[in-house]
């Protein structure tokens, strides 16, 4: 049975009141790099020692450039993650949105439609007859 178009405007208004309450929020991904450095002195060079790292790093892009940035401490990685994490949660809420917005669209018949506009319609005042 389809929704009435009461408990899509319902759902509607809940999806809005959710995307609302969302904290702070962005793209990205974050993934750990490895690597040796470019000191030739550094044990990293050294036969059998690991490189340094993991580093964790965030990427996103930013128009159109890809933007990398460090981050440089535990605390600094779940904050990232925190706001990826909302990000994603923002991207099902979107989703949903514009999913209930379209059935909105095809419950209200065009019939429903035009009736509504030919209520809104002002009349127009009679003409005058031609003064002589």
């Amino acid at each position: 049975m389809p929704d009435s178009l009461q408990d899509l405007e319902s759902r509607r208004a809940d999806l809005v009141k959710q995307i609302a309450k969302l904290g702070d929020l962005r793209s990205g991904s974050i993934s750990d790099t490895s690597g040796r450095c470019g000191k030739s002195n550094c044990r990293c060079h050294q036969p059998g020692n690991p490189a340094h790292g993991p580093n964790p790093r965030l990427t996103y892009k930013d128009q159109g450039k890809t933007v990398t940035e460090s981050l440089p401490t535990p605390v600094a990685q779940k904050k990232a993650e925190r706001e990826i994490a909302e990000f994603r949660h923002f991207e099902q809420l979107i989703r949903a949105f514009i999913e209930v917005n379209a059935k909105l669209c095809r419950a209200r018949s065009a019939k429903q439609e035009s009736a509504s506009q030919e209520k809104k319609r002002r009349l127009r005042p009679a003409k005058k007859p031609p003064a002589n």
